[in-house]
């Protein structure tokens, strides 16, 4: 039995194919279906996010199998075949146990270290359990990349620090503004960046938005889109006495805040701190503000040689993450290994169990003076030279299919025992 990751990524597919191959929850159980009724398919389970489309089968025949979930993944999506046959890689055993590791643990991720992808693939494999399509092959493929995940990010420090401009403003608000949750943000700009922003803030417990923007309707619209309320950019100035956080990002030509007009409303603010981070290029905010009491001014070269700090730190970090699951890679190895000896291994204990009972029942038939004592005695002595007539090789095969050379000894040992004549 094989195991078969097959899909596409970011690394592989740019976003307008990634998104055309997007799979919904109904359709990722209809995939399922499909694939799971196919006598070349024994276990299925998808994996899909906004950076990967993903298909792990269990199956006997992988080239008929890769051929089906090709077909399904198109059939159940709208991505065309043509466009996936440029963008799909295909992966076997240990090497697709080794793409979904690395997944969980997110060193896969397009954002190095990030958290969101541990909690999908357990949704994944979860959906398969529910569609009992899940088997003994699947299901420790899922469970070892989980607790890989998990040990990646409780043994290393991947996940730490902010790596986008958005999550890097908060992290400077966090710590520059005691209560968030009772603070005042003020928005300039109602573009995506202004956007992806508010919405972290917000999602931090930010309660108090204020949008601003030239549109006064624009600043409506995102304010109603983040809980709060919108005003003409040129109607800002009172706003600036109650702000605590001051957020910049239009796309003006040149600044639209100049130190005196926030000088203007100091003696408003009773000496209470101010962030303002200025994401926009060129700057919305006069570099001069930062030289007034108690503000405290970021500008977007600022953030990004903190995101760029901390993305090097978790590459640092994915190193030390690379070798825990290489390490459990292996033990992975070992298990299907063992898998692949094991009917052999069973075959051949099997055949020296009958020829013992043969053996005894023609002691018992000779000897009818046989105490209950003689026939354990003789029972335990029989199955202790079985045991350790069956402990080398037992062990000698499971050490060749471990390290791949199994194949020969297992073949060599069901011709010399005539395992196959047995059925």
């Amino acid at each position: 039995m094989n195991v078969i990751a097959l899909g596409l990524s970011h690394k592989t597919a740019p976003v307008e194919l990634r998104e055309k191959a997007v799979l919904s929850d109904s359709a990722a159980r209809a995939m399922i279906a499909d694939l799971t009724a196919s006598e070349y398919v024994t276990e299925a389970a998808a994996l899909s996010t906004c950076n990967r489309s993903e298909i792990y089968l269990a199956s006997p025949d992988p080239p008929s199998a890769e051929a089906i979930a090709t077909e399904a993944l198109v059939r159940h999506t709208n991505i065309p075949a043509d466009s996936l046959a440029c963008a799909r890689y295909v992966l076997r055993d240990d090497q697709a146990a080794a793409h979904l590791y690395r997944v969980a643990a997110s060193l896969d991720s397009m954002v190095l270290g990030e958290s969101e992808i541990q909690a999908q693939v357990r949704e994944a494999w979860e959906r398969a359990m529910a569609l009992d399509a899940a088997g003994p092959q699947l299901n420790r493929l899922f469970r070892g990349a989980l607790e890989v995940g998990k040990q990646v990010r409780t043994a290393t420090m991947i996940g730490r620090g902010a790596v986008s401009v958005s999550s890097v403003a908060v992290d400077l608000a966090l710590q520059t503004i005691a209560e968030l949750a009772s603070s005042t943000v003020l928005v300039l700009g109602a573009g995506a960046m202004a956007e992806a922003t508010t919405r972290a803030l917000v999602e931090q417990g930010a309660a108090n938005v204020v949008v601003a923007n030239r549109t006064e309707g624009t600043a409506h619209a995102l304010a109603r889109r983040v809980g709060g309320r919108g005003v003409s950019l040129a109607a800002v100035g009172p706003e600036l006495a109650k702000a605590d956080i001051l957020i910049a990002s239009t796309d003006a030509p040149h600044p639209v805040l100049m130190r005196e007009d926030l000088e203007h409303y100091l003696h408003e603010r009773s000496d209470r701190p101010m962030l303002l981070i200025d994401i926009s290029v060129p700057r919305d905010l006069d570099p001069a503000i930062g030289e007034l009491p108690g503000i405290t001014l970021h500008d977007i070269d600022d953030l990004q040689r903190v995101v760029e700090d901390n993305v090097n730190g978790r590459r640092a970090e994915a190193e030390r993450g690379e070798l825990i699951v290489t390490d459990a890679v292996a033990h992975y190895a070992g298990w299907r290994a063992n898998l692949t000896a094991a009917p052999t291994i069973r075959s051949l204990r099997e055949r020296a169990e009958r020829i013992r009972q043969a053996e005894l029942d023609r002691v018992r038939g000779r000897v009818d003076a046989l105490s209950d004592d003689d026939r354990k005695l003789i029972e335990a002595v029989s199955r202790g030279i079985l045991n350790t007539l069956l402990h080398d090789p037992t062990v000698k095969v499971q050490e060749a299919a471990r390290s791949g050379d199994g194949t020969a000894y297992l073949e060599s040992l069901r011709h010399l025992f005539d395992l196959d004549s047995e059925g």
